[in-house]
C-alpha cells in the first residue's frame, strides 16, 4: 500500500471484505470462526490484504480445494490454501528488513514497462516479502521490507503517527519564512497537505539541502509542496521511518531487523498462526 514522502497513505477506505460482510454466506453459529482468508495470507506473506482480495475477485484462491468466491471466507487451523494453484506456505514468525533503495529502481513485484525493481535486487534465500510503502523511481533512501502483510498494512496507516525523514535538494530559492510555515500544512493544487516540518541545511548558490518531516503522506508529497514553493526537488533520501533509521547501510544492502527492537517497537504485534498447508 508510495511517497515522496511516495508512500500511499491516503485516507484507510473500507475493505472489500469490509463491504460484504453482511452478505457473507452463512454458517454454523457454534463454530468458531477463525480468520478472514486475506488477513491469513497476508500474514503468509503472499501480498497485501488488498491485492488479496482483488485475487479472490479473479479466481485465483482455493480453500479446500474450493476456489474462493467472498472475501468474508474463514481459515481454520489444517485448512489447506492454494493461490494459482500451488500451496501457501505455513507463515514464519513475523520479520521485518531495512533496505537502502537507490535511484532508478521502482517498489512493485512486476513493472508493466519492464523497469528493474527493488525486489529483482535482493538476495536469493530471502522469503517473499512486501514494502511498507514505497518511493517512487527517483527516490532513494529507506525502505521497510516485511514478510507479514499484515505488519506493512499496520506501519502504512496514518493513524501510528511515526515521523518519517527526509533529506532533500533542492534547485531554486529557499525562503525560509515559507518553508516554516509548512508547520501549519500547505495547499497547493487543490490538495491539502498536513504539517509538516522542513528546515534549511546548506546552501551553495541555487542549491540547498533541506530536512524534512511528515507524519501523513500523500503520494509525491514532497516534491509537489516543493514545487508550490517554486523549488525543484533533485534528489530525495529517506533517512527513517518512524523509530528505523538508514543509519549505514550502503545502497542495496540489506539488514534484518532484530526481533527483540521489532518487539520493543511493536509490544502487542501478534504471532502469526499458523496453516498447515500438506
Amino acid at each position: 500500500m508510495t511517497d515522496d514522502n511516495t508512500e500511499n497513505t491516503a485516507p484507510e477506505m473500507p475493505e472489500i471484505s469490509d463491504l460484504h460482510e453482511d452478505t457473507a454466506p452463512e454458517t454454523d453459529a457454534a463454530a468458531p470462526r477463525g480468520e478472514r482468508i486475506a488477513k491469513a495470507l497476508a500474514r503468509a506473506g503472499v501480498a497485501s490484504r488488498r491485492d488479496i482480495e482483488r485475487m479472490i475477485e479473479d479466481g485465483r484462491i482455493k480453500l479446500g480445494g474450493q476456489i474462493v468466491t467472498h472475501p468474508a471466507t474463514f481459515v481454520q487451523p489444517g485448512d489447506i490454501m492454494l493461490v494459482d494453484g500451488k500451496p501457501v506456505d505455513s507463515p514464519e514468525r513475523t520479520r521485518l528488513w531495512r533496505y537502502h533503495k537507490p535511484d532508478g529502481l521502482m517498489t512493485t513485484h512486476k513493472d508493466p514497462e519492464g523497469r528493474k525493481t527493488v525486489f529483482d535486487t535482493l538476495p536469493e534465500g530471502l522469503p517473499r516479502v512486501i514494502s511498507v510503502g514505497r518511493l517512487d523511481i527517483n527516490s532513494e533512501g529507506l525502505l521497510l521490507l516485511t514478510n507479514d502483510g499484515e505488519l506493512a498494512r499496520r506501519l502504512e496507516l496514518p493513524g501510528n503517527s511515526w515521523v518519517r525523514r527526509y533529506r532533500v535538494r533542492v534547485f531554486g530559492v529557499v525562503d525560509e519564512k515559507r518553508l516554516a510555515s509548512l508547520i501549519n500544512g500547505f495547499d497547493y493544487d487543490g490538495v491539502r497537505y498536513g504539517s509538516i516540518e522542513a528546515a534549511l541545511d546548506s546552501k551553495k548558490g541555487d542549491n540547498a539541502w533541506l530536512t524534512v518531516s511528515l507524519r501523513e503522506g500523500k503520494n509525491r508529497e514532497i516534491r509537489r509542496v516543493m514545487e508550490g514553493l517554486n523549488l525543484h526537488v533533485s534528489r530525495l533520501i529517506r533517512l527513517s521511518y518512524g523509530p528505523f533509521q538508514l543509519g549505514s547501510l550502503k545502497a542495496r544492502e540489506l539488514e534484518e531487523v532484530p526481533g527483540k527492537t521489532l518487539r520493543e517497537q511493536l509490544p502487542d504485534l501478534p504471532a502469526p498462526k499458523r496453516h498447515r498447508t500438506r
